[in-house]
Protein backbone atom coordinates (compact mmCIF):
# COMPACT_ATOMS: atom_id res chain seq x y z
CA UNK A 1 0.00 0.00 0.00
CA UNK A 2 2.91 2.35 0.75
CA UNK A 3 4.44 1.92 -2.73
CA UNK A 4 1.01 2.19 -4.35
CA UNK A 5 0.35 5.52 -2.64
CA UNK A 6 3.80 6.93 -3.52
CA UNK A 7 3.47 6.04 -7.19
CA UNK A 8 -0.11 7.28 -7.53
CA UNK A 9 0.92 10.60 -5.95
CA UNK A 10 3.42 10.90 -8.83
CA UNK A 11 0.73 10.23 -11.44
CA UNK A 12 1.35 6.52 -12.10
CA UNK A 13 -1.58 4.12 -12.55
CA UNK A 14 -1.12 1.04 -10.36
CA UNK A 15 -2.64 -2.39 -9.73
CA UNK A 16 -2.09 -4.72 -6.77
CA UNK A 17 -1.76 -8.50 -6.38
CA UNK A 18 -1.45 -10.24 -3.01
CA UNK A 19 -0.03 -13.59 -4.16
CA UNK A 20 1.36 -15.51 -7.14
CA UNK A 21 -2.00 -16.55 -8.62
CA UNK A 22 -3.33 -12.98 -8.53
CA UNK A 23 -0.07 -11.73 -10.08
CA UNK A 24 -0.38 -14.09 -13.03
CA UNK A 25 -4.05 -13.17 -13.50
CA UNK A 26 -3.28 -9.44 -13.53
CA UNK A 27 -0.42 -9.87 -16.01
CA UNK A 28 -2.52 -12.04 -18.30
CA UNK A 29 -5.38 -9.53 -18.21
CA UNK A 30 -3.12 -6.62 -19.19
CA UNK A 31 0.67 -6.60 -19.40
CA UNK A 32 2.03 -3.78 -17.20
CA UNK A 33 4.94 -1.53 -18.15
CA UNK A 34 6.69 -2.35 -14.87
CA UNK A 35 6.37 -5.05 -12.20
CA UNK A 36 7.48 -4.28 -8.63
CA UNK A 37 7.78 -7.62 -6.87
CA UNK A 38 8.42 -8.42 -3.21
CA UNK A 39 10.49 -11.55 -2.60
CA UNK A 40 8.57 -12.57 0.51
CA UNK A 41 4.83 -13.01 -0.04
CA UNK A 42 2.38 -14.18 2.64
CA UNK A 43 -0.18 -16.85 1.79
CA UNK A 44 1.34 -17.33 -1.67
CA UNK A 45 2.10 -20.64 -3.40
CA UNK A 46 5.25 -19.13 -4.91
CA UNK A 47 7.67 -16.51 -3.64
CA UNK A 48 8.87 -13.49 -5.60
CA UNK A 49 11.94 -15.23 -7.03
CA UNK A 50 9.82 -18.04 -8.49
CA UNK A 51 7.36 -15.52 -9.93
CA UNK A 52 10.27 -13.57 -11.45
CA UNK A 53 11.59 -16.63 -13.31
CA UNK A 54 8.20 -17.57 -14.74
CA UNK A 55 7.27 -14.02 -15.74
CA UNK A 56 10.60 -13.44 -17.52
CA UNK A 57 10.24 -16.71 -19.43
CA UNK A 58 6.91 -15.56 -20.86
CA UNK A 59 7.59 -11.80 -21.04
CA UNK A 60 11.38 -11.33 -21.33
CA UNK A 61 11.08 -7.61 -22.16
CA UNK A 62 9.03 -6.75 -19.02
CA UNK A 63 11.02 -4.68 -16.49
CA UNK A 64 10.86 -6.13 -12.97
CA UNK A 65 12.11 -4.42 -9.80
CA UNK A 66 12.60 -6.73 -6.79
CA UNK A 67 12.19 -5.52 -3.21
CA UNK A 68 12.87 -7.23 0.12
CA UNK A 69 13.20 -6.41 3.79
CA UNK A 70 15.61 -9.31 4.32
CA UNK A 71 17.82 -8.90 1.32
CA UNK A 72 21.50 -9.52 0.98
CA UNK A 73 24.06 -9.31 -1.81
CA UNK A 74 23.56 -12.95 -2.85
CA UNK A 75 19.80 -12.47 -3.17
CA UNK A 76 20.26 -9.29 -5.21
CA UNK A 77 22.77 -10.94 -7.55
CA UNK A 78 20.48 -13.92 -7.99
CA UNK A 79 17.53 -11.65 -8.85
CA UNK A 80 19.56 -9.76 -11.44
CA UNK A 81 20.74 -13.02 -13.03
CA UNK A 82 17.14 -14.20 -13.27
CA UNK A 83 16.22 -11.09 -15.25
CA UNK A 84 15.28 -8.42 -12.69
CA UNK A 85 16.09 -4.85 -13.75
CA UNK A 86 17.25 -3.93 -10.23
CA UNK A 87 16.90 -4.77 -6.54
CA UNK A 88 15.94 -2.41 -3.72
CA UNK A 89 16.06 -3.20 0.00
CA UNK A 90 13.50 -2.07 2.59
CA UNK A 91 13.33 0.39 4.16
CA UNK A 92 13.99 2.59 1.14
CA UNK A 93 13.82 6.30 0.51
CA UNK A 94 11.03 7.62 -1.68
CA UNK A 95 13.47 9.42 -3.98
CA UNK A 96 15.42 6.20 -4.49
CA UNK A 97 12.24 4.28 -5.37
CA UNK A 98 11.00 6.93 -7.82
CA UNK A 99 14.41 7.15 -9.51
CA UNK A 100 14.50 3.38 -9.93
CA UNK A 101 10.95 3.32 -11.33
CA UNK A 102 11.75 6.04 -13.87
CA UNK A 103 14.90 4.26 -15.04
CA UNK A 104 13.15 0.90 -15.30
CA UNK A 105 10.32 2.41 -17.37
CA UNK A 106 12.84 4.20 -19.61
CA UNK A 107 14.71 0.92 -20.14
CA UNK A 108 11.46 -0.86 -21.04
CA UNK A 109 10.52 1.92 -23.46
CA UNK A 110 13.95 1.78 -25.09
CA UNK A 111 13.72 -1.99 -25.52
CA UNK A 112 10.32 -1.59 -27.18
CA UNK A 113 11.64 1.10 -29.54
CA UNK A 114 14.65 -1.04 -30.46
CA UNK A 115 12.41 -4.04 -31.13
CA UNK A 116 10.13 -1.93 -33.34
CA UNK A 117 13.09 -0.53 -35.28
CA UNK A 118 14.59 -4.01 -35.64
CA UNK A 119 11.36 -5.34 -37.10
CA UNK A 120 11.16 -2.42 -39.54
CA UNK A 121 14.76 -2.96 -40.67
CA UNK A 122 14.56 -6.73 -40.90
CA UNK A 123 11.10 -6.79 -42.39
CA UNK A 124 8.72 -9.70 -41.86
CA UNK A 125 10.23 -12.67 -40.06
CA UNK A 126 8.29 -15.48 -41.75
CA UNK A 127 7.43 -16.56 -45.26
CA UNK A 128 3.65 -16.25 -45.51
CA UNK A 129 1.59 -18.76 -47.45
CA UNK A 130 0.23 -22.30 -47.31
CA UNK A 131 -0.09 -23.06 -51.03
CA UNK A 132 1.71 -26.15 -52.39
CA UNK A 133 4.28 -23.86 -54.00
CA UNK A 134 5.10 -22.06 -50.74
CA UNK A 135 5.01 -25.28 -48.73
CA UNK A 136 7.61 -26.79 -51.08
CA UNK A 137 9.77 -23.65 -50.77
CA UNK A 138 9.65 -23.73 -46.96
CA UNK A 139 10.60 -27.40 -46.94
CA UNK A 140 13.55 -26.74 -49.27
CA UNK A 141 14.79 -23.88 -47.07
CA UNK A 142 14.47 -26.00 -43.94
CA UNK A 143 16.47 -28.85 -45.48
CA UNK A 144 19.36 -26.69 -46.61
CA UNK A 145 19.41 -24.36 -43.58
CA UNK A 146 20.90 -27.05 -41.34
CA UNK A 147 23.93 -27.38 -43.63
CA UNK A 148 26.76 -24.91 -44.11
CA UNK A 149 26.49 -25.00 -47.91
CA UNK A 150 26.51 -21.87 -50.02
CA UNK A 151 23.13 -21.05 -51.55
CA UNK A 152 22.05 -19.16 -54.66
CA UNK A 153 18.55 -17.69 -54.54
CA UNK A 154 17.04 -16.66 -57.86
CA UNK A 155 13.70 -15.19 -58.83
CA UNK A 156 11.96 -12.14 -60.22
CA UNK A 157 12.23 -8.78 -58.44
CA UNK A 158 9.90 -8.53 -55.46
CA UNK A 159 9.49 -12.27 -54.83
CA UNK A 160 11.16 -12.16 -51.39
CA UNK A 161 14.71 -13.40 -51.90
CA UNK A 162 15.95 -11.28 -49.00
CA UNK A 163 13.30 -12.76 -46.69
CA UNK A 164 14.26 -16.27 -47.80
CA UNK A 165 17.91 -15.48 -46.95
CA UNK A 166 16.94 -14.24 -43.47
CA UNK A 167 14.82 -17.35 -42.98
CA UNK A 168 17.79 -19.55 -43.87
CA UNK A 169 19.99 -17.71 -41.37
CA UNK A 170 17.37 -17.88 -38.62
CA UNK A 171 16.94 -21.66 -39.05
CA UNK A 172 20.67 -22.36 -39.30
CA UNK A 173 23.23 -23.16 -36.61
CA UNK A 174 24.56 -19.63 -37.18
CA UNK A 175 21.34 -17.99 -35.99
CA UNK A 176 23.14 -16.54 -32.96
CA UNK A 177 25.69 -14.85 -35.23
CA UNK A 178 25.33 -11.72 -37.36
CA UNK A 179 23.31 -11.49 -40.57
CA UNK A 180 25.10 -9.01 -42.82
CA UNK A 181 23.74 -7.72 -46.14
CA UNK A 182 25.67 -6.29 -49.10
CA UNK A 183 23.37 -4.93 -51.80
CA UNK A 184 25.58 -5.07 -54.88
CA UNK A 185 22.98 -3.27 -57.03
CA UNK A 186 23.05 0.02 -55.09
CA UNK A 187 26.72 0.09 -54.09
CA UNK A 188 29.10 2.18 -56.23
CA UNK A 189 31.85 0.00 -57.73
CA UNK A 190 34.58 2.16 -56.17
CA UNK A 191 33.01 1.76 -52.72
CA UNK A 192 31.99 -1.88 -52.90
CA UNK A 193 35.40 -3.39 -52.09
CA UNK A 194 35.95 -1.03 -49.16
CA UNK A 195 32.54 -1.99 -47.76
CA UNK A 196 33.21 -5.68 -48.35
CA UNK A 197 36.84 -6.03 -47.23
CA UNK A 198 37.27 -2.96 -45.01
CA UNK A 199 40.22 -0.58 -45.19
CA UNK A 200 43.41 0.07 -43.28
CA UNK A 201 43.74 3.22 -41.19
CA UNK A 202 44.67 6.16 -43.35
CA UNK A 203 43.08 4.79 -46.53
CA UNK A 204 40.60 6.96 -48.37
CA UNK A 205 37.06 6.41 -47.19
CA UNK A 206 35.79 4.99 -43.93
CA UNK A 207 38.60 3.01 -42.33
CA UNK A 208 37.76 -0.08 -40.35
CA UNK A 209 36.24 -3.52 -40.60
CA UNK A 210 34.37 -4.60 -43.71
CA UNK A 211 31.23 -6.68 -44.05
CA UNK A 212 33.16 -9.93 -44.47
CA UNK A 213 34.82 -9.39 -41.13
CA UNK A 214 31.57 -8.38 -39.43
CA UNK A 215 29.85 -11.51 -40.75
CA UNK A 216 32.37 -13.82 -39.07
CA UNK A 217 30.47 -16.65 -37.40
CA UNK A 218 27.26 -15.67 -39.16
CA UNK A 219 25.89 -15.15 -42.67
CA UNK A 220 26.88 -12.75 -45.46
CA UNK A 221 24.08 -12.12 -47.94
CA UNK A 222 25.28 -10.90 -51.37
CA UNK A 223 22.07 -9.39 -52.73
CA UNK A 224 21.88 -9.03 -56.54
CA UNK A 225 25.35 -10.48 -57.00
CA UNK A 226 25.11 -10.09 -60.79
CA UNK A 227 25.82 -6.37 -60.35
CA UNK A 228 29.19 -7.01 -58.71
CA UNK A 229 32.15 -5.75 -60.84
CA UNK A 230 34.27 -8.47 -62.48
CA UNK A 231 37.39 -7.38 -60.57
CA UNK A 232 35.58 -7.78 -57.25
CA UNK A 233 34.17 -11.12 -58.41
CA UNK A 234 37.72 -12.42 -58.84
CA UNK A 235 38.60 -11.41 -55.29
CA UNK A 236 35.46 -13.09 -53.93
CA UNK A 237 36.48 -16.31 -55.69
CA UNK A 238 39.81 -16.17 -53.88
CA UNK A 239 38.14 -15.50 -50.53
CA UNK A 240 35.79 -18.47 -50.99
CA UNK A 241 38.71 -20.68 -51.92
CA UNK A 242 41.18 -19.61 -49.19
CA UNK A 243 38.75 -18.44 -46.47
CA UNK A 244 41.03 -15.41 -46.04
CA UNK A 245 41.07 -11.81 -47.25
CA UNK A 246 42.95 -8.56 -46.77
CA UNK A 247 41.70 -5.11 -45.92
CA UNK A 248 42.27 -2.49 -48.60
CA UNK A 249 45.77 -1.09 -48.01
CA UNK A 250 46.79 -3.84 -45.58
CA UNK A 251 48.96 -6.90 -46.27
CA UNK A 252 47.93 -8.92 -43.20
CA UNK A 253 45.49 -11.76 -44.02
CA UNK A 254 42.27 -12.05 -42.01
CA UNK A 255 40.52 -15.37 -41.66
CA UNK A 256 36.77 -15.46 -42.21
CA UNK A 257 34.07 -17.96 -41.30
CA UNK A 258 30.90 -16.61 -42.89
CA UNK A 259 28.27 -18.57 -44.73
CA UNK A 260 27.61 -17.02 -48.13
CA UNK A 261 24.09 -16.69 -49.53
CA UNK A 262 23.78 -14.91 -52.87
CA UNK A 263 20.75 -13.76 -54.86
CA UNK A 264 20.01 -12.58 -58.38
CA UNK A 265 16.96 -11.69 -60.47
CA UNK A 266 19.01 -12.02 -63.67
CA UNK A 267 20.05 -15.08 -65.69
CA UNK A 268 23.61 -15.68 -64.47
CA UNK A 269 24.28 -18.40 -67.05
CA UNK A 270 23.45 -15.94 -69.84
CA UNK A 271 25.69 -13.31 -68.21
CA UNK A 272 28.53 -15.88 -68.15
CA UNK A 273 28.13 -16.35 -71.93
CA UNK A 274 28.25 -12.58 -72.36
CA UNK A 275 31.43 -12.36 -70.27
CA UNK A 276 29.73 -10.29 -67.56
CA UNK A 277 29.88 -12.85 -64.75
CA UNK A 278 32.66 -15.23 -63.76
CA UNK A 279 31.91 -18.88 -64.28
CA UNK A 280 34.15 -19.97 -61.38
CA UNK A 281 32.26 -17.66 -59.00
CA UNK A 282 28.93 -18.98 -60.27
CA UNK A 283 29.85 -22.57 -59.48
CA UNK A 284 31.17 -21.64 -56.04
CA UNK A 285 27.98 -19.76 -55.15
CA UNK A 286 25.58 -22.20 -56.80
CA UNK A 287 26.17 -25.18 -54.49
CA UNK A 288 22.43 -25.25 -53.71
CA UNK A 289 20.06 -23.43 -56.06
CA UNK A 290 16.62 -22.36 -54.84
CA UNK A 291 14.15 -20.57 -57.12
CA UNK A 292 11.72 -18.21 -55.36
CA UNK A 293 8.34 -18.46 -57.16
CA UNK A 294 6.54 -15.39 -58.54
CA UNK A 295 3.28 -14.42 -56.88
CA UNK A 296 1.22 -15.38 -59.94
CA UNK A 297 2.16 -19.03 -59.23
CA UNK A 298 0.61 -18.99 -55.74
CA UNK A 299 -2.33 -16.58 -55.99
CA UNK A 300 -4.18 -18.51 -53.28
CA UNK A 301 -1.72 -17.03 -50.76
CA UNK A 302 -2.84 -13.46 -51.47
CA UNK A 303 -5.50 -13.49 -48.74
CA UNK A 304 -2.92 -14.60 -46.13
CA UNK A 305 -0.38 -12.06 -47.39
CA UNK A 306 -2.95 -9.26 -47.25
CA UNK A 307 -3.92 -10.18 -43.68
CA UNK A 308 -0.23 -10.18 -42.70
CA UNK A 309 0.45 -6.79 -44.29
CA UNK A 310 -2.72 -5.27 -42.81
CA UNK A 311 -1.67 -6.40 -39.32
CA UNK A 312 1.87 -5.09 -39.82
CA UNK A 313 0.88 -1.64 -41.09
CA UNK A 314 -1.84 -1.26 -38.50
CA UNK A 315 0.66 -1.93 -35.69
CA UNK A 316 3.31 0.35 -37.17
CA UNK A 317 1.08 3.29 -38.10
CA UNK A 318 -1.75 3.06 -35.59
CA UNK A 319 -4.28 3.19 -38.45
CA UNK A 320 -7.35 1.07 -37.79
CA UNK A 321 -7.33 -2.28 -39.56
CA UNK A 322 -9.90 -2.97 -42.27
CA UNK A 323 -10.66 -6.12 -44.26
CA UNK A 324 -10.77 -6.51 -48.03
CA UNK A 325 -14.34 -7.19 -49.20
CA UNK A 326 -14.84 -10.41 -51.24
CA UNK A 327 -15.06 -8.55 -54.58
CA UNK A 328 -11.81 -6.68 -53.86
CA UNK A 329 -10.06 -9.90 -52.85
CA UNK A 330 -11.26 -11.55 -56.05
CA UNK A 331 -9.81 -8.65 -58.06
CA UNK A 332 -6.47 -9.00 -56.25
CA UNK A 333 -6.41 -12.74 -56.94
CA UNK A 334 -7.21 -12.21 -60.63
CA UNK A 335 -4.34 -9.77 -61.20
CA UNK A 336 -1.05 -10.86 -62.80
CA UNK A 337 1.31 -9.15 -60.24
CA UNK A 338 4.36 -8.23 -62.32
CA UNK A 339 5.91 -6.70 -59.18
CA UNK A 340 5.17 -9.81 -57.10
CA UNK A 341 4.85 -9.71 -53.30
CA UNK A 342 6.58 -6.33 -53.04
CA UNK A 343 3.93 -4.79 -55.30
CA UNK A 344 1.16 -6.36 -53.21
CA UNK A 345 2.74 -5.05 -50.02
CA UNK A 346 2.94 -1.52 -51.45
CA UNK A 347 -0.67 -1.61 -52.63
CA UNK A 348 -1.95 -2.80 -49.25
CA UNK A 349 0.03 -0.03 -47.53
CA UNK A 350 -1.33 2.57 -49.96
CA UNK A 351 -4.91 1.42 -49.43
CA UNK A 352 -4.43 1.48 -45.66
CA UNK A 353 -3.13 5.05 -45.79
CA UNK A 354 -5.84 6.33 -48.13
CA UNK A 355 -8.86 4.74 -46.47
CA UNK A 356 -7.73 3.02 -43.26
CA UNK A 357 -8.29 6.08 -41.10
CA UNK A 358 -11.91 6.64 -42.10
CA UNK A 359 -14.40 6.47 -39.26
CA UNK A 360 -16.70 3.90 -40.87
CA UNK A 361 -16.05 0.21 -40.36
CA UNK A 362 -16.78 -0.86 -43.92
CA UNK A 363 -14.25 -3.07 -45.63
CA UNK A 364 -12.03 -2.19 -48.58
CA UNK A 365 -13.96 -2.46 -51.85
CA UNK A 366 -12.96 -2.73 -55.50
CA UNK A 367 -13.38 1.01 -55.99
CA UNK A 368 -10.59 1.69 -53.49
CA UNK A 369 -8.05 -0.47 -55.34
CA UNK A 370 -5.54 1.07 -57.79
CA UNK A 371 -6.61 1.42 -61.42
CA UNK A 372 -4.33 -1.36 -62.66
CA UNK A 373 -5.94 -3.87 -60.28
CA UNK A 374 -9.42 -2.85 -61.40
CA UNK A 375 -8.32 -3.49 -64.98
CA UNK A 376 -8.80 0.04 -66.27
CA UNK A 377 -5.29 -0.02 -67.68
CA UNK A 378 -3.39 -3.28 -67.43
CA UNK A 379 -0.36 -3.67 -69.68
CA UNK A 380 0.26 -7.12 -68.20
CA UNK A 381 -3.06 -8.47 -69.50
CA UNK A 382 -1.84 -11.16 -71.87
CA UNK A 383 -4.26 -11.62 -74.75
CA UNK A 384 -6.86 -9.41 -73.10
CA UNK A 385 -7.75 -12.17 -70.63
CA UNK A 386 -8.18 -10.00 -67.54
CA UNK A 387 -11.78 -9.99 -66.30
CA UNK A 388 -11.31 -6.47 -65.00
CA UNK A 389 -10.61 -4.95 -68.43
CA UNK A 390 -12.90 -1.95 -68.55
CA UNK A 391 -16.27 -1.36 -70.10
CA UNK A 392 -14.72 0.99 -72.68
CA UNK A 393 -13.03 -1.99 -74.36
CA UNK A 394 -16.32 -3.76 -75.13
CA UNK A 395 -18.82 -0.91 -75.36
CA UNK A 396 -18.38 -0.61 -79.13
CA UNK A 397 -19.05 -4.33 -79.72
CA UNK A 398 -22.40 -5.95 -80.52
CA UNK A 399 -24.08 -7.55 -77.50
CA UNK A 400 -23.15 -11.15 -78.40
CA UNK A 401 -19.47 -10.33 -78.97
CA UNK A 402 -19.36 -8.19 -75.83
CA UNK A 403 -20.89 -11.02 -73.80
CA UNK A 404 -18.40 -13.56 -75.17
CA UNK A 405 -15.51 -11.17 -74.56
CA UNK A 406 -16.58 -10.64 -70.99
CA UNK A 407 -17.14 -14.38 -70.39
CA UNK A 408 -13.72 -15.19 -71.83
CA UNK A 409 -11.92 -12.66 -69.65
CA UNK A 410 -13.99 -13.49 -66.59
CA UNK A 411 -13.43 -17.26 -66.79
CA UNK A 412 -9.73 -16.92 -67.65
CA UNK A 413 -9.27 -14.68 -64.60
CA UNK A 414 -11.15 -17.08 -62.32
CA UNK A 415 -9.04 -20.01 -63.55
CA UNK A 416 -5.89 -18.03 -62.78
CA UNK A 417 -7.34 -17.04 -59.42
CA UNK A 418 -7.88 -20.69 -58.47
CA UNK A 419 -4.53 -21.72 -59.98
CA UNK A 420 -6.02 -23.93 -62.68
CA UNK A 421 -8.30 -25.91 -60.35
CA UNK A 422 -11.38 -26.55 -62.49
CA UNK A 423 -13.47 -27.95 -59.61
CA UNK A 424 -12.97 -24.86 -57.43
CA UNK A 425 -13.51 -22.54 -60.40
CA UNK A 426 -16.74 -24.30 -61.36
CA UNK A 427 -18.00 -24.17 -57.78
CA UNK A 428 -17.31 -20.44 -57.48
CA UNK A 429 -18.86 -19.42 -60.81
CA UNK A 430 -21.87 -21.70 -60.25
CA UNK A 431 -21.39 -24.17 -63.10
CA UNK A 432 -21.06 -27.93 -63.41
CA UNK A 433 -17.52 -29.09 -64.20
CA UNK A 434 -18.63 -30.60 -67.53
CA UNK A 435 -20.43 -27.39 -68.47
CA UNK A 436 -17.37 -25.34 -67.62
CA UNK A 437 -15.17 -27.59 -69.78
CA UNK A 438 -17.56 -27.09 -72.70
CA UNK A 439 -17.66 -23.33 -72.16
CA UNK A 440 -13.86 -23.12 -72.09
CA UNK A 441 -13.67 -25.06 -75.36
CA UNK A 442 -16.34 -22.84 -76.92
CA UNK A 443 -14.47 -19.65 -75.92
CA UNK A 444 -11.09 -21.01 -77.01
CA UNK A 445 -9.60 -20.93 -73.50
CA UNK A 446 -6.99 -23.61 -72.80
CA UNK A 447 -8.35 -26.21 -70.37
CA UNK A 448 -5.92 -26.56 -67.40
CA UNK A 449 -6.94 -30.20 -66.83
CA UNK A 450 -6.13 -31.18 -70.42
CA UNK A 451 -2.95 -29.10 -70.33
CA UNK A 452 -1.81 -30.99 -67.22
CA UNK A 453 -2.52 -34.31 -68.98
CA UNK A 454 -0.45 -33.18 -71.98
CA UNK A 455 2.39 -32.14 -69.67
CA UNK A 456 2.35 -35.58 -68.03
CA UNK A 457 2.43 -37.30 -71.42
CA UNK A 458 5.40 -35.19 -72.51
CA UNK A 459 7.28 -35.99 -69.31
CA UNK A 460 6.53 -39.71 -69.57
CA UNK A 461 7.67 -39.71 -73.19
Amino acid sequence: MLIKGILEDEGYATREAANSSQTYMEIEASLPHLLILDIWLKNSAEDGMEILKKVKEIHPSLSVVMISGHGNIETAVSAIKDGAYDFIEKPFKTDRLLLLVRRALEAASLRQENETLRKKVEGPSDLVGTSPVMTALKQALERVAATNSRILLTGEPGTGKDLAARTLHRMSQRAGGPFVVLNCAVMRPDRLEIELFGSAAGEEGAAGTGLLERAHGGTLFLDEVADMPLETQAKIVRVLQEQKFQRIGDADPIETDARIIASSNRNLEQLIKEGKFRQDLYYRLNVVHIEIPPLREHLSDISSLCAHFLDTFSQQSGISRREFLPAAMAALQAYDWPGNVRQLRNIVESVMIMCGGQDNEEGIGVGQLPAEIRGISNENDEGGQNAGSGLMEVISLPLREARETFESRYLASQIRRFEGNISRTAQFVGMERSALHRKLKQLGISDPAKQNDNDKEEKSA
